[in-house]
């Protein structure tokens, strides 16, 4: 039984390639349904799991398109003299092993996650590139698997991309099972007021990306201040990316009382 990512390949064959072999690798599976278990059951934190890279992968492949629409150069191209496509290949690789490292530890995951990805994406890399990009093509995903957590900092524009990517994947679905098991602060009750997250392209006065996040409470603010801001600044997108976060219809309450 395979896991369907349903990413939008358009004319990117190497994309599409990539993603079937994915789709059908059991071991991969296990891996995601591994850092579940240590993600939610363990640790008491968020899916870290299949569905969770897969929201990650398909926000970062529409982040980066916006971007190169607006003719933002891709690192891979600029640097490597790659194509646009390749670019693409990155940010979904990126996005869906960012947290493999997590199977074995929250702390330092990301690197734990380039040494267990490293052997499967050079398998699936080198049936579609040359070797020289593969080796090309492993760095940078690398790279954007390491980068996506602190102190680590992205430097190519596909790193940032995951980064950010990652951040969004906040609507309130993802903070259930926290706040269910009596997870009562200020980042469950925030992260709880997240109802819909949306990436569009700006207007022509706007920065690129668009990103409106819809709240069914104002405790929301600190979930867009605190947690995605710094990431989008750390990213090195902050430039690209417009965030608009508001109350959307009447504002609901999450808790009646908090005491300690």
């Amino acid at each position: 039984m395979s896991f369907v990512f349903n990413l939008p390949y358009q004319e990117n064959h190497k994309l599409r390639k990539v993603v079937e072999r994915i789709e059908k690798d059991e071991k991969l599976r296990a891996i995601w349904k591994c850092s579940n278990v240590m993600a939610i059951e363990r640790l008491g934190y968020t899916d870290h799991g299949a569905t969770h890279v897969k929201i990650v992968a398909n926000s970062a492949l529409r982040i980066l398109r916006i971007l190169l629409k607006n003719n933002v150069a891709p690192s891979i191209v600029k640097d490597y003299t790659m194509k646009n496509e390749d670019a693409e290949v990155v940010v979904v690789l990126g996005a869906l092993f960012h947290d493999a490292g997590m199977m074995i530890a929250r702390k330092e995951h990301e690197l734990f996650g380039a040494a267990i990805s490293m052997s499967k994406l050079e398998h699936i890399l080198e049936e579609i590139y040359q070797p020289h990009e593969v080796t090309v093509m492993l760095s940078e995903v690398m790279h954007a698997i390491v980068s996506h957590e602190e102190p680590h900092r992205p430097l190519t524009v596909e790193a940032g991309v995951v980064k950010v990517a990652d951040a969004l994947d906040m609507e309130k679905g993802r903070a259930r099972l926290p706040f269910k098991a009596g997870r009562v602060d200020i980042h469950s009750v925030s992260a709880l007021s997240i109802e819909k997250v949306r990436i569009q392209e700006g207007g022509a006065l706007e920065k690129p990306v668009v990103v409106r996040v819809s709240m069914s409470n104002s405790a929301g603010i600190f979930q867009i201040d605190e947690l995605l801001k710094p990431r989008i600044e750390s990213a090195g997108l902050g430039k690209y990316i417009h965030v608009i976060a508001e109350v959307t219809g009447e504002e609901k309450g999450i808790i009646k009382k908090f005491e300690f």
